[in-house]
């Protein structure tokens, strides 16, 4: 199954490396973006999630709460927090279940050899749980900026 624009996520509760846990039933009523990413500390995750860290005070101007998401586990998520002065909420998923769910682990190839990962991908999710954007394959560069611009248009 993919998740897609009009589509209401699944159900679920994940922990975070600093709220406890966060999940569909305490995001109601709020808009939110989640931005998957492959792995903790990598150049390009670390670029988006500074990137997220830096526009995050206009994405609060909106109301838009913002949680990055990978397989890695709270210890992990504290260290890349820690190091990298990060402010966004960072969800694990250890187990792969809602990344599954929301059509983010897939098949990729490395030196020819394949193996499934975590496909970089942002779901910005309206007030009611709607998927109202969605981007797959992401490319870092410039991409907060139109995850913003979306968010402008589609939440505020």
């Amino acid at each position: 199954m993919t998740i897609g624009e009009g589509d209401s996520l699944p159900d679920f509760t994940l922990p975070t490396d600093d709220r406890g846990e966060i999940g569909k039933a305490n995001l109601a009523g709020k808009p939110f973006v989640l931005f998957l990413y492959p792995k903790d500390d990598t150049p390009g995750c670390t670029t988006e999630s500074i990137g997220f860290t830096g526009r995050l005070a206009d994405f609060r101007k909106l109301g838009v709460d913002v949680i990055g998401l990978s397989k890695d586990d709270l210890k992990k998520h504290a260290k890349f927090r820690e190091k990298h002065a990060l402010e966004v909420t960072l969800a694990s998923d250890v187990e792969g279940d809602f990344i599954e769910a929301l059509g983010s682990w897939v098949e990729k190839s490395m030196y020819g050899k394949a193996y499934m990962g975590i496909d970089r991908s942002t779901f910005l999710v309206d007030a009611d749980g709607q998927v109202v954007r969605v981007w797959r394959k992401v490319k870092v560069p410039g991409h907060v900026d139109e995850v913003l611009e979306a968010a402008r248009v589609h939440v505020s």
